[in-house]
């Protein structure tokens, strides 16, 4: 059963899976894939820990192949979530850079391509939060890089890949509960989270032409490297005992939420966003 509550702990951005107490739990024991995305290729950003290792992992037991976009400070727990992908005899490569940059974003899909031959799955989950009591304390340069990370690098991907993206191909971008039921003191991040709901829906309805299903996943507090990286530590220490379920919830557990739509089990599912939130209730 997974944890109620967390030891208080805190870390500096942006944070790493190496370094929590108790480390996230990325895969769930006993499971075994069923082959849903054999030999497909997938890119994968803030694939190094999280709610992406979890996804890295999931999609290599089905059968794919993966590309891992980490930031540089967080090399080593990349190169943890590559040896498990790895160890489901799939392949993994690792991309170190800024995800807000468009240049980047196209060498990602270029050595993507180089090395594999082929895009099939696009995940938009990298993402950065900071807390601010009021609005007046968020900076020109938070509210920036906040953006950048966690909305324009969803453009600039999803761009750079949508030329190498064929029939029966999808994009798949993580938002979080934030963007239906708001956050007080994460003003900026809910913001982005919301955008990228309306760039799914948008984007699915643009692409249902070219047979490309754009789905999006909305997690709940999720035990994640964001987590001590964001809150002081007695808010760590009592993260998610307000859901109904009076945890948070694991990386494992909203794996298989990506499993799903980027199998052909959601071959008639696009511009929908599913919900593994601990039982909150949302309109949307």
């Amino acid at each position: 059963m997974p944890e109620k509550s967390f030891p208080p702990q805190q870390q500096s951005q942006p944070g790493l899976e190496s370094q929590m107490t108790p480390r996230p739990q990325a895969e769930k024991p006993g499971h075994r894939g069923s082959g849903k995305l054999q030999d497909r290729v997938a890119i994968i950003t803030g694939g190094d820990s999280g709610i992406g290792r979890a996804v890295a992992i999931a999609f290599a037991k089905e059968g794919a192949d993966v590309v891992i976009c980490h930031v540089d400070k967080e090399r080593d727990d990349a190169r943890e979530t590559e040896k498990l992908v790895r160890n489901e005899g799939r392949r993994a490569l690792l991309q170190a850079g800024d995800i807000g940059r468009s240049d980047f974003c196209r060498e990602v899909v270029g050595a993507t391509l180089r090395e594999f031959g082929r895009l099939d799955i696009v995940v938009n989950n990298a993402a950065e939060q900071h807390v601010a009591e009021n609005l007046t304390d968020i900076t020109d340069e938070q509210l920036e890089r906040t953006f950048r990370t966690n909305i324009f690098a969803q453009f600039y991907l999803t761009r750079a890949a949508l030329p190498h993206l064929k029939k029966g191909a999808c994009i798949l971008n993580t938002t979080s509960v934030t963007a239906y039921a708001g956050s007080p003191k994460l003003l900026d991040y809910s913001s982005t989270k919301g955008a990228i709901v309306a760039f799914t829906r948008s984007l699915s309805i643009n692409l249902a032409p070219q047979g490309i299903r754009v789905n999006a996943v909305a997690p709940g507090p999720i035990w994640t490297p964001l987590i001590p990286a964001t809150f002081p530590e007695e808010k760590v220490e009592t993260f998610g005992k307000d859901t109904p379920l009076g945890r948070a919830g694991q990386p494992s557990e909203v794996a298989g939420c990506f499993v799903f739509l980027a199998s052909d089990d959601a071959s008639y599912v696009t511009g929908q966003v599913l919900h593994p939130n601990g039982g909150r209730i949302v309109n949307g």
